[in-house]
C-alpha cells in the first residue's frame, strides 16, 4: 500500500517466541484489557439493551466483524504498511504527507489541522486510558467481595498514584515481567473463554454476519445506540500501530492472528455464553466467567494487566509529545533519559504530572468505570477515523494507488468509522464531552503554539539583517576580537541570531571564532549521524553548521559538534560558549498576529517553555542567555 518497512535490527536476531513476549507486553496491552468492561457495557451499561439470544448473537457478531474488519483488515493489511521509515503513529502519517511542501494552501492547512485534532484526540484517550483500565480491574471486588465496594475508589486511585511515581526510574528494570505476564494474561482470556463456550457452543453462530443485520432489525435505533459499548473491543487499535516503530509490522501481525485475536474472541464469546446461560451475569461478565476460588488472583492479575496497559500508554504520550515537540507543535518540555541503552525510553516530569493529575481526577469524577467508557470511546474513534482520511491520502500520494482502489479504502472503512463515530457522540451527554473538551484544548495549544511560533520568526527575521551584511559590517568596523569559539543559535539560515547582534551591541566585542548552528527537524523519525552534521565556513571566522534531527530523535548539539574534528573543525568542548536567545513578549496592537487570547497564551507558553539550554543540552557552565523583547 505505502512504504516497505524495515522491522528494526533486533526483530532478526531474536527468535520468535522472545520477540512475540517482548510485542505483547508493550503493543497489546491496552486492546488486550477491553474484555474486562466492553460486553459488560453492551448489556449493563447507561445504554443497555434487553438480554435476549437473539441480541447477545447479534453483539457477538459485532464484536468479531469490528475485530476482522478494524483490526485485522484496516490496521493489520493496510495502515500497518503506512510506515514512515518504520515508524507509526499520527505524526508519521502526517510527515509522510509533507504538508509543508504541498502548493495548495488550503489543502496544507486542512492536512495539518487533521493531523493535530488526531493527535489531540489520541492525547486524550491516553489520559483516559490508565483511569479506565485500573478502575474497571479494581471494580472486580464487587464480584469478590460486595463489603470492599466503597474502597474501590480509593485503591484505584493508590494503584494510579504509584504508577506515576515510579515513571521516573523507566521501565528497564521491570519491563522484562511486562511481557512474560501479558502472556499470562492472552492465555487466561482463552481459558476462561473455552470454559464459557464449552456450556454453550452455540455462541460460536455468531461469526455469521446474518446474525448482525438481525441484530438492526430487531433493536432499530437503540441497537445503532449500543454500538459506543461494542467499539471498546477495538480500542487500543492506534496505540498498536503507534509502536510499530519498536518491532515492525511482521511480528506485530503475527502475534494479533497467532495469539491475541484468538484469545479476545474466545473470551468475547465465552463471555456471550455466559449471559445466554444466566443474563443476571451481564452485570460483570467477564469476573463471574471465574470460579469463585479463583477469583482474587484473577483481580489481581486483572490489576497487573491494566497497569502494563497503563504503563505503555504513558510511555506512549512521552513519545508522541517530544515529536510534537520536535514538529513545532508544543512548546519544549524537559525530557529525562531513563536508560543509557536505549535512546527511546524517556521520561518527562511535567507530562507525567499532568497526567497523573487527570488520571485521578477523572476517577474522582466519574467514580465507575462504566461511566468512563462513553468518554473513552469517542476518543479513540475520532482519532481512528483521522487515521482513515490520512491513510487514504499516503495511499494516493506516496503508494501509488489509483483512484478505485483508494478510494474504495476510504468509502469502506471511513463508513465504519463514522458508524461507530454517531454512536459514540451520542454519549456526549453521559461522558462523551469529556474527550471533546480536551482535544478542543490540545488543538487549542498546539495550533496556537505553531502559529505562534511562525509569526514570531517572520517578526524576528523582519528586525535582523543577513549574515553578509553583518559579517561586512563587522569588518568594516575593525571590531575587537578575543579569544576563544562562540556559538550561537538560529533559526533560519541567511539572518543574523538576535543573540548576537545583542552580544556585539552591549559588548562591543567579537570571539575568533563564530560558530552558528541551526537546528533542523525533518520529516523522517531518524537521522543517522554519519548525515546528521552540514558545515560551511563564512569570512572572518564564521562557521555555519546544521544539524538535522528527526523528530523522534533527542537534540544534543555538545555531542554533535565534537564530531566536527572529522569534517576540519577540532574544538575543545570545554571552552565553548554558547549563547541562548531568550524572546521577551509584549502586547503590541500594531503587529498582525493572532487574535488576543491566543497571543496571552502563546505568550504565556514562551514563559514555561523550557530554554535550549535543556532542549539542546548544552552545558549550564558555559551557557549565557541573552534576552531580547518583541512585540505581538
Amino acid at each position: 500500500m505505502f512504504n516497505k518497512a524495515t522491522p528494526p535490527e533486533h526483530s532478526h536476531k531474536q527468535s520468535f517466541a522472545v520477540l512475540s513476549i517482548a510485542v505483547l507486553g508493550v503493543v497489546y496491552g491496552d486492546i488486550g484489557t477491553s474484555p474486562i468492561y466492553a460486553l459488560r457495557e453492551t448489556f449493563a451499561g447507561k445504554h443497555p439493551i434487553p438480554v435476549t439470544p437473539e441480541n447477545v448473537l447479534g453483539v457477538l457478531s459485532l464484536i468479531f466483524w469490528s475485530l476482522i474488519l478494524i483490526i485485522s483488515v484496516k490496521y493489520m493489511m493496510f495502515v500497518l504498511r503506512a510506515d514512515n521509515r518504520g515508524e507509526g503513529g499520527i505524526f508519521a502519517l502526517l510527515a509522510l504527507l509533507k504538508p509543508e511542501a504541498n502548493q495548495d494552501r488550503i489543502s496544507r492547512r486542512v492536512l495539518i489541522l487533521l493531523g493535530i485534532l488526531g493527535a489531540s484526540m489520541l492525547y486524550g484517550g491516553a489520559v483516559i486510558t490508565p483511569a479506565i483500565s485500573v478502575l474497571s480491574a479494581v471494580e472486580g471486588l464487587r464480584v469478590a467481595a460486595p463489603a470492599l465496594d466503597n474502597y474501590i475508589v480509593p485503591i484505584t486511585i493508590a494503584i494510579l498514584a504509584g504508577l506515576f511515581a515510579i515513571q521516573h526510574h523507566g521501565t528497564a528494570k521491570v519491563g522484562a515481567i511486562f511481557g512474560p505476564l501479558t502472556l499470562v494474561w492472552f492465555l487466561v482470556l482463552a481459558v476462561l473463554g473455552i470454559r464459557g463456550i464449552i456450556e454453550q457452543p452455540q455462541v460460536l453462530l455468531a461469526i455469521d454476519p446474518r446474525y448482525a443485520v438481525n441484530y438492526f432489525i430487531h433493536n432499530g435505533f437503540n441497537g445503532y445506540f449500543a454500538l459506543y459499548g461494542i467499539f471498546l473491543v477495538t480500542t487500543g487499535g492506534e496505540a498498536l500501530y503507534a509502536d510499530l516503530g519498536h518491532f515492525g509490522r511482521y511480528p506485530i501481525r503475527r502475534v494479533w492472528f497467532a495469539i491475541v485475536l484468538p484469545a479476545l474472541l474466545l473470551n468475547y464469546f465465552g463471555q456471550g455464553a455466559l449471559i445466554l446461560s444466566d443474563p443476571l451475569e451481564a452485570s460483570h461478565p467477564f469476573f463471574h466467567l471465574a470460579p469463585e476460588w479463583s477469583l482474587y488472583p484473577l483481580i489481581f492479575l486483572t490489576a497487573a494487566a491494566t497497569c502494563i496497559a497503563s504503563q505503555a500508554v504513558i510511555t506512549g504520550v512521552y513519545s508522541l509529545t517530544r515529536q510534537a515537540m520536535q514538529l513545532n507543535l508544543m512548546p519544549h518540555f524537559k525530557v529525562q533519559q531513563t536508560s543509557a541503552e536505549v535512546h527511546g525510553q524517556i521520561y518527562m516530569p511535567s507530562i507525567n504530572w499532568i497526567m497523573m493529575i487527570a488520571a485521578i481526577g477523572l476517577v474522582l469524577t466519574f467514580q465507575s468505570s462504566g461511566n468512563l467508557a462513553a468518554a473513552y470511546g469517542v476518543a479513540v474513534n475520532s482519532t481512528m477515523a483521522i487515521t482513515t482520511i490520512l491513510a487514504f491520502k499516503v495511499a494516493r500520494e506516496r503508494g501509488g494507488w489509483g483512484w478505485p482502489a483508494s478510494l474504495a479504502f476510504l468509502i469502506s472503512f471511513l463508513l465504519i468509522d463514522l458508524a461507530y463515530l454517531g454512536a459514540n457522540l451520542m454519549t456526549i451527554p453521559d461522558g462523551g464531552w469529556l474527550p471533546l473538551v480536551m482535544g478542543t484544548l490540545l488543538f487549542s495549544v498546539m495550533t496556537t503554539w505553531r502559529r505562534g511560533t511562525i509569526l514570531l520568526s517572520q517578526h524576528i527575521a523582519k528586525k535582523t539583517i543577513s549574515m553578509d551584511t553583518f559579517i561586512a559590517q563587522q569588518e568594516a568596523k575593525a571590531i575587537q576580537r578575543i579569544c576563544g569559539v562562540a556559538v550561537f543559535f538560529t533559526g533560519r539560515l541567511d539572518n543574523t541570531p538576535p543573540a548576537l547582534q545583542q552580544f556585539i551591541h552591549r559588548t562591543g566585542m567579537l570571539h575568533e571564532c563564530v560558530i552558528l548552528i541551526t537546528v533542523i527537524i525533518e520529516l523522517v523519525p531518524k537521522i543517522d549521524q554519519k548525515e546528521r552534521i552540514e558545515l560551511t565556513r563564512l569570512d572572518a571566522g564564521f562557521v555555519r553548521i546544521l544539524l538535522h534531527y528527526g523528530y523522534m530523535q533527542g537534540i544534543n548539539v555538545p555531542s554533535d559538534l565534537a564530531l566536527c574534528t572529522e569534517l576540519g573543525l577540532p574544538l575543545d568542548l570545554s571552552s565553548l560558549n554558547y549563547f541562548v536567545g531568550n524572546v521577551n513578549l509584549l502586547p503590541d496592537s500594531k503587529q498582525n498576529g493572532m487574535v488576543s487570547w491566543r497571543d496571552r497564551l502563546f505568550a504565556r507558553m514562551v514563559i514555561n517553555t523550557q530554554d535550549a539550554t535543556a532542549s539542546y543540552q548544552l552545558p549550564y557552565m558555559q551557557t549565557m542567555n541573552i534576552g531580547f523583547t518583541v512585540g505581538i
